[in-house]
């Protein structure tokens, strides 16, 4: 009962701000009141008529979340057991033994050990399948409860049986939890003789101080250029994106602003400290996956003229989300305001305020974007993420690519491999033989692949269209000509996307014997992207030109 009332009592409180919000002063009070009294109306009868019984948690919760959803995809109702994944995604810490695992068909299997944490330590391995966790069956829980019993107190013992390739039969391993710090920076280190390269994948605690380490050292080094990664980081703290940026422009600097309706909410951050190196030239990495304050830090060192930003389009997340406490230790996360980079713009790609007849958001037209000049007076522009001084966009993945990825052959392959192979070559210089590649062709000659390439799809309505149409008795022979064709050239997939499939395998296998150093490394030879970065930090001139340093 107790928790029930938590979920009314939530549902209330934000109902009752949305009407506040856009209901005149007088009335205010009149339709939050009103409405109120016709939800738990609805609700009392509801649970008293309704043909099954219902699941109040979860039919409020459905309410909730439409609600909020409506406004836009950030604000989100936060229940007392979500709250500490919530903590985990701010902090970076949480209670537990520093594995990551995923659920492939019916297995949960590891793909990940945090170096020097328990699991490592006490001997998992990436790609043992876990069968039970302290005796309960895995298959039996669902992900969320899975997650739960992994992750505890701190201290607290946990006990996992394992199914390893090698083994006939299941073993436990036993753990003691420990306080998990996922780093911020999983990889940093020299990329060339003169070239510091960092990657930055989360903003949770402690990030700018992270890469502010990760730039010293890289600079005792040797380092005389600098490539940031931010391709793929979704962003976090705030604070720590102007921590970030601090690093590489002066003291008493605007970084970002944020404007909302409430006047508190309207807040200018400005750099507080004195910055590791003003003049290192920098080059941004980013793509479609960095968003919120990976757009700042890209946007203020773009506003600045302060970096060259290589990669893709950002994704477009322009605004600002805090958190308040409600009742039962649940939590309610609201989009307070939009922010804005130095020269003034706003990043936020679609509008949540106007939506479209069907209610969804759409795109901010071109029409109605604006103009903003940089330091040194190049145009750039708002309501769009943030667009790379150099553009370089990424290949899109076949469909054989996705699904050998998708259904966990490229990782059965990789502990296949790694159970008959005691080491490889630095990751790096790793590559798969001609021979190697072919064993991977042929394994794969075992397994069912189902999947349709697009065209299939296209003739498979066709046919359909052509059926509907009476036409499909003389067009048949051709038609499953061409389904033919086509199922004969999906059999040379494997080959003929060789030079997408072969990385990722790659990848695979590193992680293997060097964990997140492997997976980034291995990257390294067949990274476009970065390999133009390289290119442009050591063209000085066209570094220079894209500026306006000269």
């Amino acid at each position: 009962m107790r928790k029930r009332r938590s979920w009314i009592i939530g549902l209330f409180t934000c109902v009752g701000f949305i009407l506040f919000s856009f209901t005149p002063p007088a009335d205010r009070y009149f339709e939050i009141a009103k409405n109120l009294e016709i939800f738990a109306s609805i609700f009392k009868e509801v649970n008293a008529l309704y043909v099954d019984e219902i699941n109040p948690n979860k039919t409020i919760r459905t309410g909730i979340d439409a609600m909020l959803n409506s406004l836009d995809p950030y604000t989100n109702y936060i229940s007392e057991d979500q709250v500490e994944d919530f903590r985990t995604q701010n902090t970076g810490q949480y209670g537990g033994i520093g594995a990551v695992t995923r659920t492939l068909g019916n297995r949960t299997v590891v793909t990940m050990l945090y170096e020097n944490y328990p699991a490592q330590k006490n001997g998992l391995k990436i790609g043992d399948e876990i069968i039970k966790m302290d005796g309960r069956d895995l298959s039996k829980l669902t992900i969320e409860e899975a997650n739960q019993l992994m992750r505890g107190q701190v201290g607290t013992p946990v006990t996992l049986t394992v199914k390893r390739i090698g083994k006939e039969q299941p073993f436990d391993i036993e753990f003691k939890r420990e306080k998990i710090k996922i780093s911020n920076v999983p990889y940093y280190g020299m990329i060339a003789e003169d070239i510091g390269y960092v990657q930055l994948t989360e903003f949770t605690v402690d990030a700018g101080k992270e890469v502010k380490n990760a730039v010293v050292a890289l600079k005792e080094k040797g380092a005389k250029h600098l490539i940031l990664d931010l391709r793929g980081n979704p962003g976090g703290l705030l604070h720590e994106a102007v921590n970030i940026c601090n690093i590489f422009i002066p003291k008493g600097k605007k970084v970002v602003d944020t404007k909302g309706k409430i006047t508190e909410n309207n807040i200018t951050y400005e750099t507080l400290n004195n910055p590791v190196d003003l003049e290192i030239p920098i080059v941004v990495l980013i793509n479609r996956g960095s968003a919120s304050a990976s757009e700042i830090v890209a946007g203020t060192l773009q506003d600045y003229d302060r970096a060259v930003i290589v990669g893709e389009k950002s994704y477009g997340k322009g605004l600002v989300q805090v958190p308040r406490q409600l009742s039962y230790n649940a939590q309610v996360k609201i989009t307070t305001a939009k922010y804005y980079t130095p020269t003034g713009r706003c990043i936020q790609t679609l509008d949540y305020t106007h939506r479209r007849e069907d209610g969804s958001a759409g795109a901010i037209p071109d029409s109605l974007k604006k103009e903003f000049l940089t330091s040194r007076g190049r145009k750039v522009y708002d309501g769009g993420g943030i667009d790379p001084d150099v553009q370089l966009a990424a290949k899109e993945p076949a469909v054989i690519t996705s699904v050998l990825y998708a259904e966990g052959y490229m990782f059965d392959f990789a502990t296949n491999y790694e159970f008959t192979h005691t080491t490889i070559a630095e990751p790096r210089s790793f590559s798969l033989t001609d021979k190697e590649y072919a064993e991977f062709a042929n394994w794969l000659k075992s397994k069912s692949l189902n999947y349709q390439l697009p065209l299939e799809d296209e003739v498979s309505d066709l046919i359909t269209t052509a059926k509907n149409e009476r036409f499909y008795s003389d067009l048949k022979p051709q038609l499953e000509m061409v389904q033919q064709k086509l199922a004969e050239a999906r059999k040379n997939d494997v080959m003929l996307f060789r030079d997408q499939i072969q990385p990722m395998l790659e990848e695979e296998i590193a992680s293997r014997y060097y964990f997140e150093k492997g997976i980034t490394e291995s990257r390294f030879k067949y990274d476009q992207q970065l390999k133009k970065s390289i290119e442009l930090l050591h063209a000085s001139a066209e570094y220079k030109k894209i500026l306006n340093l000269n």
